[in-house]
């Protein structure tokens, strides 16, 4: 499974559906990162820091599923 570019894949369709009139260069100011950084984000590269992509699902009001990333619910042992 190669789940960064699944995820660079959301997030642009997040960003045209959240601001359809921003270009690349526009919403990347909109999270305080360069647009280079935004077209990396966009294709997965595991180069981007995960803090870049909290900066955009929280723009975009998409944040809350990254209180979740590493939550376990119970031990891998419980029956």
């Amino acid at each position: 499974m190669n789940t960064l570019p699944e995820l660079g894949a959301r997030l642009r369709a997040a960003r045209k559906r959240g601001y359809p009139n921003d270009d690349l260069a526009t919403f990347a100011l909109r999270i305080g990162v360069s647009r280079a950084t935004l077209q990396k984000m966009e294709k997965g590269d595991m180069s981007v820091a995960i803090g870049r992509y909290l900066a955009a699902a929280e723009r975009l009001g998409l944040s809350d599923g990254f209180d979740a990333l590493f939550a376990q619910s119970g031990s891998m042992f419980d029956d």
